[in-house]
C-alpha cells in the first residue's frame, strides 16, 4: 500500500467522523424541540456509512475507504406530553418532542471524536516515516 492509499483512506474515514459529528450536532440542537403533531416533530438523523474496497498497486493489496450512503431518521417514537397551556398543544392538549436520546448522543460524539483524532494519529505517523525516508538519502 502506498502512502497515498493511506492518506485517502485516513482522510475518508475522517470524513465520515465529520459527517458523524455534523449529525450529532443537528440531533442536540433540536433535542427538545417542540411541535404539534407527532409528524411535525423533529426526528433524530443517523449516517450510513460502507467500506469501499479497492485493489492498488495493480492488485497486489486491496485498500479500503468509507463511504457515505446516506442518512436516515430514527424510527424511534417521539415523546408526547400532556402540556394543555403549551401554545402548540393540540386538541387533546398534547404536544410532540423530538425522540433525540442525549446520552446516547453524547456516546455517539465521544466515539466519533476519538475516531477521528486516530486517523489525525495515523495521516502524523505516515507523515513521519516519509520524512525518515527522506533523511535515508543525506
Amino acid at each position: 500500500m502506498s502512502f497515498n492509499s493511506i492518506y485517502e483512506t485516513s482522510g475518508s474515514a475522517m470524513r465520515a467522523q465529520v459527517m458523524r459529528l455534523d449529525t450529532i450536532a443537528s440531533n442536540l440542537a433540536n433535542a427538545d424541540t417542540a411541535a404539534s403533531s407527532a409528524d411535525e416533530a423533529y426526528r433524530a438523523i443517523k449516517p450510513v456509512f460502507s467500506a469501499l474496497y479497492e485493489q492498488v498497486n495493480d492488485g497486489q493489496s486491496l485498500s479500503a475507504k468509507v463511504q457515505m450512503l446516506g442518512i436516515v431518521e430514527s424510527d424511534r417514537t417521539v415523546e408526547q406530553r400532556y402540556e394543555p397551556n403549551n401554545p402548540l398543544a393540540n386538541e387533546e392538549g398534547y404536544v410532540f418532542y423530538s425522540n433525540v436520546n442525549e446520552l446516547e448522543e453524547m456516546a455517539d460524539m465521544m466515539s466519533a471524536s476519538r475516531s477521528y483524532q486516530t486517523s489525525v494519529e495515523v495521516m502524523g505517523r505516515v507523515s513521519s516515516m516519509q520524512q525518515s525516508i527522506l533523511k535515508l538519502g543525506q
